[in-house]
């Protein structure tokens, strides 16, 4: 008989939208004991303990993961280097981390550098392509996850058993688990998550900055509300992921600017060819993702999480 899958001492750091979301799927799951929560003050998870997402707040990063069987950093890329060195002293031996951080690369060096050589074979970096463009634990629900995918990017020393903990962790959370290397889950991420939150916010920043036409968003339609959409995600959140995975997203943004520039110039000769293959061959790529979208295919997409 296969043991039950069960969590006995969880912490979350960063009790947010994917924080709380997954505490909330693992509890819907039946198979986590206690959980503790840590955050930048006691007051910040009042809202968590009130709405009993989690069970005690630990009043520091060493007293949080002093017991925890499993700990789950749901926090802006940039904080995982201070994070993991507050918690390095405090770590049981068995202790296994993940992350749930949109840019890999930055929280696997930060890792390396703040955490034993032990520790760091069990920190399994993850990422849930999951979320919607609202933040804090009072925007969490328990399914989150269902039926989105979630991109484990473990390194040469990741220790098997920690990998597949954090791997049926997800499992249980409702999510499908895909692998895949840092470097691939950055540069793909940068194209179909991270360039569209720079172009919604910076399309939103410019017609707001249009002074002769300040009521534009009265008469703004469905396909105007459904491109910005993501541009209300938390602000300080993109910024930071902007910048933990700032080559990656230099590049494809370079990418993006030519094609734009080929745009411009064709519009501004009157080149109607250049255009209509242009919309034509993105109509036909954008309607294969929605065919493989549908059927259930691995679609990588984008992933809007708050944390």
């Amino acid at each position: 008989m296969t043991e039950k899958f069960y969590i006995e001492r969880l912490t979350v750091i960063g009790v947010g939208l994917i924080g709380g979301s997954l505490i909330r799927a693992l509890k819907r799951a039946d198979c986590v004991g206690q959980v503790t929560g840590c955050g930048r003050t006691r007051e910040a998870l009042e809202p968590a303990l009130e709405l009993g997402v989690i069970d005690r707040a630990g009043d520091s990063v060493a007293a949080a993961v002093a017991d925890a069987d499993l700990v789950v950093l749901a926090t802006p890329p940039s904080t995982s280097g201070e994070l993991f060195a507050a918690m390095r002293e405090a770590l049981p031996e068995h202790t296994v981390i993940t992350d749930v951080g949109s840019a890999k690369g930055s929280v696997i060096q930060a890792a390396r550098d703040h955490l034993t050589a032990e520790q760091f074979s069990r920190f399994v970096p993850g990422h849930p392509v999951a979320g919607t463009e609202k933040s804090g634990v009072e925007a969490s629900f328990a399914d989150l996850f269902d039926a989105h995918r979630v991109i484990l990017t473990p390194v040469n020393e990741t220790d098997p058993a920690a990998l597949a903990m954090v791997e049926t962790l997800w499992q249980h959370a409702g999510a499908e688990v895909i692998r895949m290397p840092a470097r691939q889950h950055d540069a793909t991420l940068a194209a179909t998550s991270h360039l569209p939150h720079m172009l919604a916010y910076a399309l939103v920043d410019c017609l707001a900055g249009m002074g002769e036409h300040r009521d534009i968003f009265r008469y703004a339609a469905g396909g105007f509300a459904d491109f910005t959409r993501i541009a209300s995600s938390s602000p300080q959140m993109w910024h930071d992921i902007c910048f933990a995975n700032r080559d990656e997203l230099l590049d494809v943004m370079a990418r993006f600017q030519e094609q734009l520039t080929t745009l411009t110039a064709a519009i501004e000769n009157d080149d109607r060819q250049t255009v209509v293959n242009m919309f034509e061959r993105a109509k036909a790529a954008r309607d294969r993702f929605s065919d493989l979208r549908a059927a259930g295919g691995t679609v990588v997409g984008s992933g809007d999480s708050s944390e």
